[in-house]
């Protein structure tokens, strides 16, 4: 039987990391990996994760399955994160699943269950494994406009134009917030103009929000999934732990599905169980049990906060710093998008043989369209990213 198995593609982003590995020079830089590193270079378990697992060892007395669901506690607790008071619980269904990763491949089943013929628009570019997966299920996608490569902003008129094609029902798959891979986000004006197109056209959001909290804040970076959650009967929305509690190896996420009715949400609840039944059955709990610790705790939430906030601002240092330093070093104010853009990445505008000059001669990792995550660098390394951007003529 394996004899008839295809080589599948690599992955970039995990084949660009074996690349750094493998790198053996002293000085390379590590800007490819979407994780969040401190200026030591490493990924810190949070003071309030911690303490919550400390929680949890001593508390908890069984081991046992959960829900198919995952425990309601967590769904409450990020339901409450995410939609705020944004509209009644009883129209929101919930699973926890593996991951934000594992939030998106159950909603992008669940929309081919509920309309195989409706055909997914995903923003160009996007996280490249939305389009994988969306391979591998065999729907039906478009792609529609999102970044002016000139001026490293929203392509708003393509968006538009390219959405005023879509046909009722099909579904829009959003960036909540930190666009990945650009880091350019729509304003709050043009998140008004996205939700009366969505609102016009009858079609449906999906909102991937993985980085809420590593933009603006917590509250702003919810604001666009509030609003259009708010605005339009159906929603679906992928959310993930990984970044903003930072445990990503232990594949927290939930899948959120707003109903036009509780009737419908009912429905789409025990839809989303069975899901979870033919994929893994029983969704992992202790990241769940560990972030629902946290939200559920006055002090533990708190500095949770506090600490989320010191990342967030952290990272907004860092692209302050280097949009400063480039245009020191240039000249130029063509950089200054970097102190604009939001989240842990920024799509550089470099060629890719430029990407590739970067990596050769100064040992610099970024993903071949120029993606980099801004929270590799450190004030060690910002003046050498610097120096090596000009050098290779970006």
């Amino acid at each position: 039987m394996f004899e008839h198995l295809t080589d599948q593609p690599a992955d970039k982003i995990l084949a660009l990391m074996s690349a750094y590995k493998a790198d053996p020079r002293e000085q390379k830089i590590d800007l490819g990996v979407g994780v969040y590193k401190d200026a030591d270079g490493n990924t810190p378990i949070m003071r309030a994760v911690k303490a919550a697992e400390a929680r949890l060892l001593e508390s908890q007395t069984t081991k046992s399955y959960t829900a198919l669901a995952g425990d309601p506690g967590f769904a409450d607790a990020m339901i409450d994160l995410v939609l705020a008071d944004t509209l009644p619980r009883d129209r929101v269904a919930a699973v926890a699943t593996p991951g934000g990763t594992g939030a998106v491949r159950q909603a992008f089943e669940m929309i081919g269950m509920a309309s195989p013929e409706a055909t997914i628009w995903v923003s160009d570019p996007t996280w490249p494994n939305h389009l994988s997966i969306l391979k591998h299920l065999d729907a039906k996608t478009r792609s529609y406009r999102y970044f002016d490569s000139e001026t490293r902003s929203v392509d708003m008129a393509g968006m538009m134009a390219d959405l005023a094609e879509a046909q009722p029902g099909d579904v829009v798959l959003l960036h909540g917030c930190c666009h990945n891979p650009t880091g350019a986000n729509p304003s709050p004006e043009q998140w008004d103009e996205i939700v009366a197109t969505l609102k016009a056209r009858h079609l449906v959001p999906m909102i991937d929000l993985a980085y809420q909290g590593f933009g603006d804040g917590l509250d702003a970076d919810a604001a666009a999934t509030r609003l259009i959650a708010g605005a339009l009967d159906e929603v679906i929305i992928a959310a993930s732990c990984s970044k903003n509690f930072g445990i990503y190896r232990e594949r927290t996420g939930i899948l959120m599905a707003i109903g036009r009715d509780v009737p419908q949400t009912q429905k789409a609840q025990g839809t989303l169980a069975y899901l979870n039944r033919q994929n893994y059955s029983f969704p992992p709990d202790h990241g769940a049990r560990v972030v629902t610790t946290i939200l559920t705790d006055a002090e533990l939430r708190a500095d949770w906060q506090a600490e989320l906030e010191e990342v967030r601002t952290g990272m907004l240092r860092l692209r302050e710093a280097l949009a400063a330093e480039l245009k020191r070093l240039s000249n130029s104010d063509r950089f200054d998008f970097l102190a604009q853009h939001r989240g842990m990445f920024s799509r550089l505008g470099a060629t890719p043989e430029q990407v590739a000059k970067l990596r050769d001669d100064n040992g610099i990792y970024m993903v071949g369209d120029s993606r980099m995550n801004i929270a590799g660098l450190n004030d060690r390394t910002i003046p050498v990213l610097a120096q090596a951007i000009v050098d290779a003529g970006v």
